[in-house]
């Protein structure tokens, strides 16, 4: 009995002292504003069907969005995304920095957006958008008051992101929503909330890119109550490391509940393959998949709902009421992980949420590389017991993979690190 008393204080030290230890990056960059905002924002008005808006070297700072609609086949270009910058630091109208709608076959490459009060670059309702060697950034010390979006598109088709760079959003750094037909390649995210995330999109390829130092590096959500659901997903050739910055999410949104040190999280999303990643280096999970109602456990501590004003950019709140919505499919199906590499450094996991009090009850203080919350509908196992094709978790060929099963519904009763029963195969 002394000696376990003595191991629970050792770990509640270890948290406090971790948790004291614990720094908030910045992003600091010179700058030296120059005043061309009237004849910019003319441009983005005024600019035809099949034009190029030349944006010049220099730093430019702006009092509104810069606003874009209903155009078609539109390039904007800057001098490159460290020579050309546009900043919204005290911006008085808008919650955007660069706004685009209605538009067809966009075009933004080689600049910078920072420091919008809302999501620094957001297109909707747009047919063909590329973003290309472009960098978003909320620029000194990272704080919930950022902006949420670095990229956002949403209802989009044909996506394509790629040799971009997030950094400091307090919500996701790059972005893709309720979009199909999307591709997300060879980007940096570091110092986000969420790195990199795909919301409810459907064919959607993420490789080649580098998240890091932010509080979860890779998410794949699908959420309730929206335009369209999440499916066919392909994550791979990703270098996922180091994600263990503290959560600085607003209070009663959904990336407020990720644990930090969360390497990848899958959410309620079906038909999802994982493979050739390298994650590492993570304080909570390399990788997790779980389902809509985890977030309410996760959500226990945060009493605070999250305040309307907060809402700006489109950020997603908990959503007790999500079986209202009789379209949405809250559990996790059809994922296959396989080839990729897990390496963790750290000994102990971080005990700033219930799931490190967990791997040390459960699983001898080991941090899972992955981990399946084990929660199905009740028609999810057919008349033989075995989990029905399309709620499978299949995890392969990835060497000494740390997998385990939560039982989460009912209360770990037989949680186990077993991944034989796993060891399958899925065509996606």
């Amino acid at each position: 009995m002394q000696s376990g008393t003595i191991r629970t204080g050792m770990l509640m030290l270890w948290a406090v002292l971790a948790a004291a230890c614990s720094t908030k990056p910045s992003y600091t960059p010179e700058r030296e504003y120059l005043d061309m905002e009237q004849a910019i924002l003319t441009q983005f008005i005024t600019v035809e069907d099949s034009g190029v808006i030349e944006l010049p070297e220099g730093h430019f700072l702006f009092s509104q969005s810069l606003i874009m609609d209903g155009k078609k086949h539109v390039t904007v270009r800057g001098k490159g995304m460290d020579k050309t910058i546009l900043s919204f630091k005290g911006q008085k109208q808008g919650a955007e920095g660069i706004k685009i709608a209605n538009g067809v076959n966009i075009t933004l490459e080689d600049f910078a957006v920072e420091d919008a009060d809302g999501d620094n670059i957001k297109v909707s309702d747009t047919d063909s958008i590329t973003f290309r060697r472009v960098k978003v950034a909320w620029t000194g010390e990272v704080s919930t008051e950022n902006g949420a979006y670095g990229f956002y598109p949403v209802i989009c088709k044909n996506v394509l992101i790629e040799e971009c760079v997030a950094i400091g959003a307090s919500d996701a750094g790059i972005y893709v929503g309720q979009s199909e037909n999307v591709v997300i390649r060879n980007n940096k995210a570091y110092h986000n909330v969420a790195g990199i995330e795909s919301e409810n999109s459907g064919n959607v390829e993420i490789y080649g890119n580098e998240a890091y130092e932010n509080t979860g590096g890779l998410l794949v959500f699908d959420l309730p109550g929206l335009t369209r659901y999440g499916h066919d997903i392909k994550v791979y050739d990703n270098d996922i490391h180091d994600n263990n910055l503290e959560n600085f999410g607003i209070k009663g949104s959904i990336v407020s509940t990720i644990p930090l040190g969360s390497g990848v999280v899958i959410l309620a999303t079906s038909r999802v393959e994982m493979y050739n990643n390298r994650v590492a280096h993570h304080k909570t999970a390399g990788t997790a998949i779980i389902s809509y109602g985890i977030l309410d456990a996760l959500a226990d501590k945060q009493t605070e709902e999250m305040p309307e004003d907060a809402r700006i950019g489109g950020v997603r709140g908990l959503d007790s009421n999500y079986k209202a919505d009789k379209n949405y499919n809250p559990y996790a199906g059809q994922i296959f992980i396989h080839d990729n590499t897990f390496e963790n450094e750290y000994i102990l996991p971080s005990f700033s949420s219930d799931f490190g009090y967990l791997w040390a009850l459960k699983n001898g203080l080991t941090i899972p590389d992955v981990v399946w919350d084990g929660l199905l509908p009740e028609d999810g196992r057919d008349e033989n017991g075995q989990v029905k094709e399309q709620y499978k978790v299949c995890v392969q060929n990835d060497k000494n993979v740390n997998f385990v099963m939560l039982d989460a519904g009912n209360d770990f009763e037989n949680f186990t690190d077993d991944v034989t029963n796993y060891a399958c195969n899925l065509s996606i």
